[in-house]
């Protein structure tokens, strides 16, 4: 199965202008761009045939070159990173039987979640795109409740039926739980990992479906799928000892700073 990580990324953020080329400063204190360390990732999944950042703005396209990145440039039309990997996807000339959509937000996404992702979709054929799950302990939880009381958009959550099968997606915090939970303790809260792996005809049609109510509400762009009825799975990964984390809002910056300082990444 051939394999294609495409790492959309665009300058104009509504939260976060500019947010592909935020610096980083990792434990030794190098300073990296966002976009260079999403790509960093990303060239770390076994696997994968071909790694390219996808974008329409000049100032990334250079920046990614510079640290010798392939790149992609698409359309300023593209809605969302789903859109931007379909226009990738064509424009590399097709071909691959697995497109993953590694979001140039989640520099912390460690290479065994992609793996298992593209894994989980090849042994489901039912299913035509598959995204990561990670169950929340507490400390986690508390996070995301933190960041709806502050009115912040903070993580998405996910709910998903015995099959795995996506319910609903949301950027409150479902399900509703009146619990409280120790940092360690494990909840029934899943975060959903903005990672996604499609079947490339799935991602092919997907810039013509309509952008439907639910997507328009929430601002989640996998949400289109299942408003046009195809099975999105949810493959639940393992931290393995390792923090995750988006950068969503300038203030995850030092939050992303210490998960990297505390996991030794550069």
């Amino acid at each position: 199965m051939s394999v294609l990580i495409v790492i959309p990324a665009r300058f104009a953020s509504t939260r976060y202008p500019g947010k592909p080329l935020a610096e980083l400063k990792g434990a030794t204190g190098q300073s990296r761009s966002l976009i260079e360390r999403s790509w960093m990732a990303a060239s770390d999944v076994t696997g994968v045939d071909r790694v390219v950042v996808a974008t329409d703005d000049d100032r990334i396209k250079h920046a990614a070159e510079a640290f010798g990145a392939e790149v992609v440039m698409t359309s300023t039309s593209c809605a969302n990173g789903t859109e931007r990997c379909a226009e990738a996807h064509a424009i590399l000339g097709g071909g691959f039987d697995v497109v993953v959509n590694l979001q140039g937000d989640a520099p912390l996404t460690p290479h065994w979640f992609v793996e298992s992702l593209v894994q989980g979709l090849i042994s489901a054929p039912e299913a035509q795109i598959a995204t990561p799950v990670l169950r929340c302990d507490g400390e986690a939880l508390n996070g995301l409740l933190a960041d709806r009381k502050a009115g912040r958009v903070g993580g998405t959550t996910a709910v998903f039926d015995v099959n795995q099968h996506a319910m609903y997606f949301s950027k409150e915090v479902v399900p509703f739980t009146s619990k409280h939970y120790a940092d360690t303790d494990m909840t029934p809260v899943f975060h959903h990992v903005g990672v996604y792996a499609y079947r490339p005809d799935a991602l092919a049609a997907y810039p013509e479906w309509p952008t439907g109510p639910l997507e328009q509400l929430e601002g989640l762009e996998q949400l289109r799928f299942m408003e046009n009825g195809r099975s999105v799975l949810c493959v639940e990964v393992q931290a393995r000892g390792r923090a995750f984390w988006e950068m969503n809002n300038p203030e995850d910056v030092p939050k992303i700073e210490t998960m990297m300082g505390q996991m030794g990444i550069e």
